[in-house]
């Protein structure tokens, strides 16, 4: 049985999600908390393999919470999050301090009833309860280079002779972290990124990684034309593609059915990159639980393309990175840190 504690100051929030997580055979709730401060007390009574944690709570909000908890005990903790621009920064900021995942908290409460979203959530409790055995907060560290400002080559922006596809999502927010920022303002690329988020925290992911990099990091807009040393971020709800257009190359947004569930979807875009001419691709996939991003792999090998998996032991999810190495176009398999500079040996400056 996985044993869960539910931490929330809204009752009905903690009633709701009892009982979403209670018509699962696998799972048992153990107890819930109203705050930080309880939930810390009642941690090693309770002994929890994983937690449900809300953001904002009186008393001590989520975030601390978070903190204290990760400091003492290795339990994998899923944060509950409002979709709201606020939400998403702090979401993102609890994904850096070492939450796994997020549920978001729709405006509409009652949603969360539905029978997609309640299977998603059990999903992602059994997920983070595969997962507690590797977890371990004291070696899971983020690399935080300091953003240096670096001139730029006097070469037409948007001349470059690659185009890296990035595909990812469990995970994700924390790992990219770890690649962009290390890669050089001057990069021979342009790179397009697809991580499975809603609307909002797409923009917030963007805007710190940008803080972070020297790469120019933004959200993908339709019509954008793609330039040299930048990165492009699939906005949530929508899928990206990139087509040619009187010799440049511009994205596309569509709102067209999601994949497998999927909207953005890393094959939607991976697929796109490969159709383009006179680029070299190179095609990335990071972690992540599901399929999405092994069929854009094929594609991009077909193509003549680079392809790369992030590996087992440094993937908070080996789902996605697992099914595109077994489709066996994938090149080299790499250690989240080996990434950057795997990618910055293919492409140069």
């Amino acid at each position: 049985m996985i044993r869960v504690l539910i931490v929330d100051d809204s009752a009905f929030m903690r009633k709701l999600l009892s009982d979403i997580f209670k018509n699962d055979r696998e799972i048992v709730v153990v107890g819930e908390a109203r705050h930080g401060k309880e939930a810390l007390e009642k941690i090693p009574l309770l002994n929890p393999d994983v937690i449900t944690l809300d953001i904002e709570m009186p008393v001590m909000d989520g975030i601390t919470t978070l903190k204290k908890i990760t400091k003492k005990h290795n339990i994998p903790i899923i944060m509950i999050s409002s979709l709201t621009t606020e939400g998403a920064d702090l979401t993102l900021k609890a994904l850096e301090k070492g939450a796994i995942d997020f549920i978001p908290k729709p405006k509409n409460i009652f949603s969360l009833d539905s029978e997609k979203i309640r299977l998603e959530m059990i999903h992602k409790i059994k997920t983070a309860f595969k997962y507690r055995e590797k977890l371990n907060y004291r070696d899971r560290n983020i690399i935080h280079p300091p953003k240096i400002y670096q001139p730029r080559l006097d070469i037409a922006i948007e001349t470059f002779d690659y185009i890296v596809a990035i595909g990812t999502s469990t995970g994700g927010p924390r790992a990219l972290q770890n690649v962009l920022p290390l890669l050089s303002g001057n990069l021979n690329a342009t790179i397009v990124v697809v991580q499975h988020m809603p609307p909002k925290f797409t923009k917030s992911l963007s805007d710190r990684l940008n803080a972070l990099s020297q790469i120019e990091v933004k959200e993908g807009e339709d019509g954008d034309i793609l330039k040299r040393g930048y990165c492009y971020i699939a906005p949530g709800d929508y899928h990206m593609r990139v087509e040619t257009v009187n010799n440049r190359h511009i994205i596309r947004l569509s709102k067209e059915k999601p994949i497998r569930g999927l909207r953005p979807a890393a094959d939607i875009l991976m697929e796109s990159v490969a159709q383009l001419n006179n680029l070299k691709k190179v095609g990335v996939v990071m972690t992540g639980m599901g399929s999405d991003g092994a069929q854009g792999i094929v594609e991009i090998k077909r193509s003549s393309g680079y392809t790369i998996a992030q590996d087992e032991e440094s993937s908070v999810i080996f789902g996605m990175p697992k099914l595109a190495i077994e489709t066996g176009c994938v090149d080299k398999v790499v250690s989240l840190n080996d990434i950057a500079n795997e990618i910055m040996n293919i492409v140069g400056v």
